[in-house]
Order: structure tokens, then sequence, then C-alpha cells
């Protein structure tokens, strides 16, 4: 399908740019967000006329987002979580989780803001980007721990998720195995030498 764009797409172009995109991603996402027009003659003709106020709303989304960007820009949230000893998460950290926490922080933004790939299951420091604009990108530290002090550890570089052992204390090895393995193997010995007696 070919459309006009109302805004900066991603690698897509940028306002006034007509492209060909999927049927899908266009239906879907871009003429129900209002970022592009089906391309038609009816369409253009409206588009030329409303350029400059498409122009003038964009550039006044832009600059809002620039001001939410340079307070967002390099901030850290702590989420608490619940893991197992190697840091696996019980559950996840989704990219709504990371919305609500920076929104009850005092920020201002939308969930499908958060460019999160895919959810967060592991304690760990993990940077994620946030796309407040077309043209306005920034990124925040999501620190997940299982307390508020683990957090504040590894938040200093330390790394929770290793277990180190003690020198003296080595790790429990069963020798239970080895013991059967002996009893086993001395009845095919015996056969064995049957064998060779009976062909002597």
């Amino acid at each position: 399908m070919k459309v006009i764009l109302l805004e900066r797409v991603g690698r897509l172009g940028t306002i006034g740019d007509e492209v060909t995109v999927k049927d899908g991603y266009a239906r879907n996402f871009l003429l129900p967000q209002g970022k592009a027009l089906r391309a038609s003659d009816a369409n253009r003709t409206k588009f030329e006329g409303q350029r400059q106020a498409i122009e003038a709303r964009n550039a006044e989304r832009r600059s809002e987002a620039e001001k939410s960007a340079s307070a967002l820009n390099g901030k850290t949230i702590v989420m608490v979580r619940q893991a197992g000893e190697t840091g696996q998460l019980y559950g996840s950290v989704s990219a709504r989780d990371i919305a609500d926490a920076l929104i009850a922080d005092g920020a201002t933004l939308e969930r499908n803001q958060v460019d999160l790939t895919a959810p967060i299951k592991t304690v760990g420091l993990h940077q994620v980007a946030l796309n407040l604009h077309a043209e306005v990108s920034v990124s925040v530290m999501v620190n997940v721990a299982r307390s508020a002090d683990e957090a504040e550890r590894q938040a200093a570089g330390e790394d929770l998720t290793r277990k180190d052992y003690n020198d003296e204390e080595e790790p429990f090895v069963s020798l239970a195995g080895v013991e059967e393995d002996e009893d086993e193997a001395a009845p095919a010995e015996e056969a064995a030498s049957e064998e060779e007696e009976q062909t002597a």
C-alpha cells in the first residue's frame, strides 16, 4: 500500500514522503495512529492544504518531547522483583512496568514509547530506550534487584548473579556411583576369565 507520511517514521521517511508499505502495517499502525494517509489524489490535495499546520503541530510535539527528554535521559529506576539464586526472575519486567514506574516518578510518556523488544527476566542493570518522538530518543537505566539494598550494591558495580565459592569449602561430590560401577564391573571380569578358561 502506498501512503503519505504525516510525520517522520523510523527509516521510512519524513513528513510528506510517499512510501510503499505492507498492507497490515498501514492498516494496523500507520493509518489508525494518524501517522499517514492513503496515497490518493484527494489525500494529496488535502495534505498540501494542511501541510503547514501538520508541520507546526509536529514541531510542537518535538519540542515537548525534547523537554521530557532532558529530564529522562540517563535516569535510573529501581524495580524490586523476586528472583532465584542465579538471578533469574520468577516473573519479568515489561514495558508497561517501566512506563508505570517512570510515570509514578513524575515523567510524561506513553507505554508504547518504551522500546523494549523482550521482557527483562534477570536481575541486573538494563539500558532501555525511550522513543519520545520520531526524532527524539533517550535511554534510561532499569535496575532490577531482589531488594533496595541489592539495587544499591548493584548500582555500585557489584555483580549479584556471580556465586563465589570459599576456598576452604569445596563443592560436595557424591561417590555413591563409583562403588556401584565397580560392583557392576566385577561380574563382567569373572565372565571374561571363564571364557578364557573354556577356550584354553
